[in-house]
Formats: C-alpha cells, structure tokens, sequence
C-alpha cells in the first residue's frame, strides 16, 4: 500500500495528520504543495476540488481522503494494529471527536481569522470587531480547555490515552498561543508542555521550521 500526503509542512491542520502519521508509525510519501504556484494548486484540485491540503491518496486502494480529520480516522481503518487514535469504546470516541471539533472550531477557527487579518492588503477594509470576537473566542475556548483537563485530571485532551484530540491540540494550541497567550490557564499550560515533548509532535515543529518566516504575526522570543 502506498500512501501519499498532499501537504505543507506549516500548516495546522497538516500537522495534526503528520502527528497521527508518526504515532502509528506509518510509512507515506510526501508531496509538499505551494498554494501559490498555480500548476500545484490545480494539482491539488484534481484530488479535492475545493483545493485545501490536506489530502490523503491512498494510491493501492484508489482512495483519496481530504480532510484532517477523516485522514486520521482512515489510517485506523487501514492500518488497524497500532492502538486506534479514536478509540474503540463508543463513549471515548465520542470524546475524542467532540474535543477533535473543539480544537479545530474554537481554537483553529478564532486562530486563523486573525491571522487572515494580519494579511490583508493595506488597501482592503479592516475587521477590527472580527479580531476582537475572534480574541473572545479564544479566552472562551481557554478557560473550557482549562475546566476540562482540572476536572479529569489525565495527561491527555480526553484521558490517559493520546486520541485525535491531541493530534488536533497540539498544532492548534502551537499557533494560537502566539495569537492569545494561554498563560495563566495552568492545565493548559501544563497540558501544551507535554504536547511538546511529544516526539511525533517536535518532530512536525522541527520539519516546519524552515517555514517560520511565512508567519505575519513574528515569534515571540524563545517560542520554540
């Protein structure tokens, strides 16, 4: 079975299929696509046409799978020995995916609209209630995050176990801290910290870093 990930190495919601990629152990090709080159845009097109990375090309089976979250749930399908990354138990699954969705609604989201306002022309109109919403939305999503991992106190989004929320946290929680700091939200703190040390997830932040200088928003110093 060959696979192929159609990706960029900076981007978010790449990322967290790269960390379910490498927690499973599973080998794959990579196709790097620059939005911004047309020819690789309309390749990526072809596979998905509403043209967003990434895309999954399982090449032996004659599947394509967009979407990050449905990649990772095909990788358990298709490479079911490795523990699953949505549980087994219909509850925790339930919990996996409902703080996959969290992850990718309240802190993407919010995340991604204010960095799309750092990019606009000097001449567009401005949204500064949008960024200020988008801010709100963040503190929101922090104090929901800090609540959850006080209540039940495990190392990861939904346990003991890493799932799809934590391959959906950690590249979100990456960017967005940059956006609106977490810092005073002690389980979240703390939560990030063992995020990072995740090997599958520095090893996504060590093959993106070349790419640092795309950010608009600059790096704090030190972030790493």
């Amino acid at each position: 079975m060959t696979l192929r990930l159609h990706y960029h190495p900076f981007s978010s919601y790449c990322q967290k299929v790269l960390i379910a990629l490498y927690e499973r152990g599973v080998p794959f090709e990579r196709t790097i696509v620059d939005l911004g080159d047309p020819s690789q845009k309309a390749a990526l097109a072809a596979l998905w046409p509403l043209g967003k990375f990434p895309v999954l090309e399982d090449e032996g089976r004659g599947v394509v799978v967009p979407e990050s979250s449905a990649i990772v749930e095909y990788l358990d399908h298709a490479f079911p020995d490795p523990p699953p990354l949505v549980p087994a138990d219909p509850d925790a699954a339930i919990r996996a995916r409902v703080w996959d969705r969290f992850f990718d609604g309240w802190v993407q989201a919010p995340m991604q609209a204010v960095i799309k306002e750092s990019l606009r022309p000097g001449d567009a109109p401005r949204d500064p209630w949008g960024v200020a919403q988008a801010g709100s939305e963040l503190e929101r999503a922090w104090a929901a995050l800090d609540a959850e991992l006080e209540r039940h106190g495990e190392a990861w989004a939904t346990g003991a176990d890493f799932t799809l929320a934590d391959c959906a946290a950690a590249p979100a929680l990456f960017y967005a801290n940059i956006v609106r700091p977490f810092a005073g939200h002690r389980a979240v703190e703390a939560y990030y910290e063992r995020l990072r040390e995740r090997p599958s997830f520095d090893r996504a932040v060590e093959e993106a870093r070349p790419f640092r200088p795309l950010f608009p928003l600059g790096w704090p110093d030190g972030y790493r």
